[in-house]
């Protein structure tokens, strides 16, 4: 008889600073499907379905999908959505008996009525599945992993890129690591290591820096050591006010834990060590201007990443210091975006295309991050339902939508401004709007890192700037209440 196993997609990055709750609507808005409709949809792409779908096929797994949930970044998910979206996993793991279980979580999930929302989560399915039934789960790097989810799940592997290209991957390895389980192979546990730290030094960032050989330890501690079965490294999510915020490792073993503990050891050491290698520079909106206008036409333009105000870490994308700084600089032959302002899009909609406007964009969820409202003129020259497919590394194949969305030209920029905020790492993102970020000057993008996937083949170079928005660096503005201390950043000269 084949394996019955239950799998679900459920996951969100809470920025506990964020005035915008996640509810229902927004998950509408991005993914929510159920069943057969989420096979249909995300087979294909980059998704922990599409690697549970691998694991069905190659093991014979008799296979149920519950939901598939996520939405950007956002405030904490409201009670309705969690409870709505738990419950029809914990329906289903009640309707039939299963003899595993493979979740794609974050891990850094917080609800309106708790902190851990996996672990909350994983404790309503022991709930009804008991306590020995094997639970495999999918993280991002940037969970922020409890002690109760990993006394809670036997298996957990997190991500191992950062921008996140290896979704199916991950999945497929968590699976494999079931199925051995359900056929009495192996007993996995995982143990974990905290650091007292926000974050990782550059954000889990594996294409430079520490991390890349971290995670090639990892890899290959994983391939040759016995019974180590998955070695997981999370850089954190540090906007997230809660107890057990920062960076871990974690490995899921079978057998003698103690030679594994020492492994994961030199791994959270080295994390530590090297907090202050801080490969970024995070300029000032003014300097990144003054430099884009006088950066030459060349072979890719000048991308500069607005840091702060990416919308993938739950910030508003509103922020509209950059591109006053850009405009007040002269900067011209470029393409800015997004610019998150569902009024101003509405708005421009109304006008239509071809219109000279003069009107307010940005600024209008908190001004105290990332600036005023921008009040500019300029011609509508696009305007959208806001849909596109992404083609690129990380989203190729899925279908999104910024909304109501246009395309304003002010003095030589042409700014994308939409109703959803959706962080920029796709060129569809642009050339959906009819804007080809690789023949402009200069390109200003709201992103960390995962645009470095799409975007760095097209630049020429690329620079990062702190707007002030609400993912600044500068964490002594969020008014933390809840994380231990002392802890790094914040305590600068604390002792491990």
């Amino acid at each position: 008889m084949p394996f019955k196993v239950l799998t679900a997609e459920f996951m969100h990055e809470s920025n506990t600073f964020s005035i915008r709750k996640t509810g229902i609507p927004e998950f509408q808005r991005e993914t929510l499907m159920m069943g057969d409709e989420a096979i249909a949809k995300r087979s294909q792409s980059n998704t922990g379905l599409a690697g549970a779908l691998v694991c069905q096929k190659e093991f014979g797994w008799d296979m149920r999908h519950s939901v598939s949930a996520w939405t950007e970044p956002s405030g904490p998910v409201t009670v309705e959505a969690y409870e709505f979206l738990t419950g029809k996993i914990i329906e289903a793991a009640k309707a039939e008996k299963f003899d595993g279980i493979l979740l794609c979580l974050h891990g850094a999930m917080v609800a309106e009525h708790t902190d851990d929302g996996e672990g909350e989560l994983l404790e309503r399915l022991r709930a009804v599945v008991g306590p020995d039934l094997p639970i495999a789960v999918t993280l991002d790097l940037h969970a922020n992993v409890t002690k109760r989810m990993c006394a809670l799940a036997q298996i957990l592997v997190s991500y191992k890129t950062y921008p996140h290209i290896d979704l199916r991957e991950t999945a497929y390895h968590a699976g494999s690591l079931l199925d051995r389980t359900m056929k009495g192979e192996i007993a996995p546990k995982t143990l974990r290591i905290q650091l007292p730290m926000l974050e990782e030094a550059n954000g889990g960032r594996t294409d430079v820096g520490a991390m890349v050989e971290r995670i090639a330890k990892a890899r290959a501690y994983e391939k040759s050591e016995p019974g180590a079965l998955a070695v997981s490294i999370n850089g954190a999510f540090p906007e997230a006010d809660i107890p057990e915020v920062g960076p871990t490792v974690l490995v899921t073993y079978d057998g003698d834990p103690a030679r594994h503990q020492a492994f994961a050891e030199t791994l959270a050491d080295d994390i530590w060590e090297k907090r202050h290698d801080v490969m970024n520079t995070f300029h000032p909106v003014e300097t990144v201007a003054e430099m884009a206008r006088t950066y030459p036409k060349s072979n890719g333009p000048l991308i500069i990443a607005d840091y702060a105000d990416n919308p993938g870490g739950g910030s508003y994308g509103d922020s509209t210091n950059l591109l006053k700084a850009m405009l007040e600089a002269g900067v011209d032959d470029a393409a800015f975006g997004p610019m998150v302002d569902p009024e101003a899009a509405a708005a421009l909609a109304a006008e239509g295309e071809g219109a000279t406007v003069t009107i307010a964009i940005g600024g209008k969820t908190d001004p105290r991050f990332g600036g005023e409202p921008l009040t500019v003129t300029g011609t509508i020259r696009l305007v959208s339902n806001g849909h596109f497919v992404g083609d690129g590394p990380m989203v190729g194949g899925l279908e999104q939508s910024y909304g109501t969305s246009a395309v304003l030209v002010v003095d030589g920029i042409e700014v994308l401004v939409t109703s959803v905020p959706l962080q920029m790492l796709d060129l569809q993102q642009f050339r959906a709007f009819g804007i080809d970020p690789a023949k402009k000057r200069v390109v200003g993008l709201k992103s960390m890192q995962h645009f470095r996937a799409a975007f760095e083949p097209i630049a020429s170079k690329v620079v990062v700037c702190d707007s002030g928005a609400l993912c600044t660096l500068d964490y002594a503005r969020l008014p933390y209440k809840k994380i231990p201390r002392p802890i790094f950043p914040l305590d600068r000269d604390m002792v491990r």
